[in-house]
């Protein structure tokens, strides 16, 4: 058992002095395996397509209760660096607060869930395996990260009985809401392809910028849904629309626009591609535009339905915070759209508001309470 207990504060000061913006693992998982490595922790780097991922498991494999944490290490760019008060990878504490790029998003988070594991496998051993599968691919294009881990796992005999991923899931205090579950999201690249001409004569034309706008109207023409039980309603967001005409008298051939969705479980991204390229059809049709459709699904609507294990995590949180969690499925997506395949999966971390800004800071308290909290799930999992 060690002596004195691992610091979680200052295994984020030294992970966010590691420079890992996405792909660039930045000394950040051969930091986490030399902490965990000594702890008893069989490591494994799981690199793919030139991203660095890291899987470390106590125990045995296929142990019959196998409690895994996921997090990442990458960091979005520092972005503007002479906006940022303090070094966005010196981890400097002022007044308490620590700054520097992944701070919230979530080196904390990381470094809380390495030194609950490390403490707890130490200190009382578990009839079971502790699992951390930590990616650094989730703020990129997320191919070669989680899903590297888990394609590795898969051919080698590994798995996480349960996953609590480690994401940022409050809105304003430690404590106030987890996720059980995420929306769906997709984006639909239109091409229209019309017919060039002059302004003053547009009935020689084939505008395509006029079939662009009447599609766009289609898709925003009604809701999408009401909401369901567990999401609210789904969004379409119109993101951009273009033909790059430096003219104004010059009707172009060619148009471009983009549409984002946020869908909940009313519907698949099948069922959302198929109305997509209906209303592309039927446009192209009235218009006599081409209209070219290309999807790209970055992930499905999953919900893990309240039970035992999000409960065993809302306790944990209540005791060490005073407050009951939100079980919530707002947000964007997380890796956790990939694991929710594996084994049941929730998340919860720390507050999200600095998170991807400018002097990006984590409450270093904060750190040590999502500490206690992952190290009684921890606790209460294996009791």
């Amino acid at each position: 058992m060690p002596l004195i207990a691992t610091d979680p504060a200052d295994l984020t000061a030294r992970l966010i002095r590691c420079p890992s913006v996405t792909p660039v693992e930045g000394g950040a998982l051969a930091l986490l395996q030399a902490v965990l490595e000594p702890a008893g922790f069989t490591c494994t780097r799981v690199d793919r397509g030139g991203v660095g991922n890291l899987f470390a498991r106590w125990g045995v494999a296929g142990a019959n209760k196998a409690f895994g944490f996921n997090g990442h290490t990458d960091v979005v760019p520092v972005g503007d660096a002479a906006a940022w008060t303090q070094d966005p990878f010196g981890a400097a504490v002022v007044d308490g607060w620590m700054y520097g790029r992944g701070a919230t998003d979530m080196k904390s988070a990381v470094a809380a869930f390495a030194a609950a594991a490390v403490d707890f496998v130490t200190r009382t051993p578990p009839d079971g395996s502790v699992i951390l599968a930590i990616t650094g691919d989730e703020e990129g294009d997320a191919q070669d990260g989680t899903v590297a881990l888990l394609d590795w796992m898969a051919e080698h005999g590994e798995r996480m009985t349960h996953c609590l991923v480690g994401e940022p899931t409050c809105p304003d205090r430690l404590g106030q809401m987890m996720k059980i579950g995420r929306r769906g999201s997709m984006t639909a690249f239109f091409t229209a392809a019309g017919v060039q001409g002059h302004s003053a004569y547009p009935h020689r034309a084939k505008n395509p910028m006029s079939a662009l706008v009447r599609l766009l109207a289609r898709l925003e023409a009604e809701p999408l849904d009401q909401g369901t039980a567990h999401f609210d309603a789904s969004t379409l967001a119109i993101t951009t629309i273009d033909c790059g005409n430096p003219a104004n008298n010059v009707i172009p051939a060619q148009g471009r626009a983009t549409v984002n969705i946020r869908f909940n479980d009313a519907h698949s991204g099948a069922s959302l591609s198929d109305w997509l390229q209906g209303h592309a059809a039927a446009v192209q049709v009235e218009t006599g535009v081409q209209i070219g459709v290309r999807l790209q699904i970055s992930g499905e609507s999953f919900l893990t339905p309240p039970g035992e294990f999000s409960a065993l995590v809302a306790r944990a949180v209540q005791h060490e915070t005073g407050l009951v969690p939100e079980m919530s499925t707002s947000g964007g997506t997380s890796d956790a759209r990939f694991i929710k395949d594996h084994c049941p999966v929730v998340e919860f971390g720390l507050v999200g508001r600095t998170m991807h800004q400018v002097d990006e800071r984590v409450e270093v308290a904060q750190i040590h309470a999502l500490k206690a909290i992952y190290t009684r799930v921890l606790q209460d999992y294996f009791a």
